[in-house]
């Protein structure tokens, strides 16, 4: 049966890359580590990493489960600290756990919890800072309280979904740039433009490759990057133009960037989620409203 010191050995020996290193970190034997990683593999029937003249090659699969290993040790530490405060009789004080967009980290998550905290001193917030799937799964499993994330066709019934804010695809274009004298720009006004764009894997990027082919443009991709904030920090700095959603956009207008908008239009939706049919406490609702209030600061100039 898998238990969870097989999934700590997994997930140290993806950082550590060795035995030697896992052993030290999680006060082991390279031993006790190698016999863990054996009884992980003889349990899930899968080899979890290619052993090449000593060194520990990890697999597709080793990564794919280290993903959900980690959600997994999270809850069991959150269970633990559960038991612990039943067993001690602690009256600690509550602990509210949400998801955000990394790219809100910067300016937008400091402002929310400054705003929440004059009203809840003694709440103790924790934040994952994670991408849309990330947040979806964390909620699924009960991980966090909440989350903000876009809405995408993979949110399924076990997520209650409040929307709040919406967006449109925008240029960010560094301030002196000559393409920031247009009304909007479509994608033969970016021919031959060095573009800072989010990467591949985003079901927004694939959008935005279909509407530069049927233009017949295609792209100078300068950057790639992955999150909305490094885009713009990027444009600030005259690497390129960014196209991302006004949301986004909004958050970083305090850098020499202006927006235009992006033809053919297109419209992002946002929302909050929950684990369904889960009440939200007092302390979890009033951190939804900080977020909510601090949405609007955000989006209005």
């Amino acid at each position: 049966m898998i238990n969870f010191r097989q999934l700590e050995v997994l997930k140290t020996l993806l950082a550590t890359g060795s035995t030697i290193a896992t052993a030290k970190s999680m006060g082991l034997s390279q031993s006790g580590v190698s016999r863990l990683l054996q009884q992980l593999e003889s349990d899930l029937s899968l080899t979890l990493f290619a052993r090449d003249k000593g060194r520990l090659i990890p697999t597709p699969e080793a990564s794919i489960l280290a993903r959900d290993a980690d959600n997994i040790l999270l809850g069991l530490n959150r269970f633990s600290g559960l038991a612990e405060d039943l067993r001690s009789g602690a009256t600690g004080p509550e602990v509210v756990r949400i998801g955000l967009p990394s790219s809100m980290w910067e300016e937008f998550a400091p402002a929310m919890l400054v705003d929440y905290s004059k009203k809840y001193p003694t709440v103790r917030i924790e934040t994952f800072f994670e991408t849309t799937t990330a947040i979806t799964r964390l909620v699924e499993q009960r991980v966090i309280d909440f989350g903000f994330l876009r809405y995408e066709e993979q949110i399924g019934p076990g997520i209650d979904m409040e929307p709040v804010a919406s967006g449109v695809s925008v240029c960010v274009i560094p301030e002196s740039h000559p393409l920031a004298a247009l009304a909007e720009i479509a994608p033969k006004d970016l021919r031959n433009i060095p573009l800072i764009l989010i990467g591949r894997q985003m079901p927004t990027r694939m959008l935005l490759d279909q509407t530069f082919k049927r233009a017949g443009v295609k792209q100078s991709v300068k950057i790639e990057t992955h999150t909305n904030s490094s885009a713009c920090a990027y444009v600030a700095h005259g690497l390129g133009i960014a196209i991302l959603s006004s949301f986004y956009a909004n958050l970083y207008r305090h850098l020499p960037v202006v927006q235009r908008p992006f033809t053919p239009v297109s419209k992002q939706e946002f929302g909050l989620a929950k684990p369904a049919g889960m009440p939200l406490s007092r302390a979890a609702r009033a951190l939804m409203d900080a977020l909510k209030r601090q949405i609007a600061l955000s989006q209005n100039p």
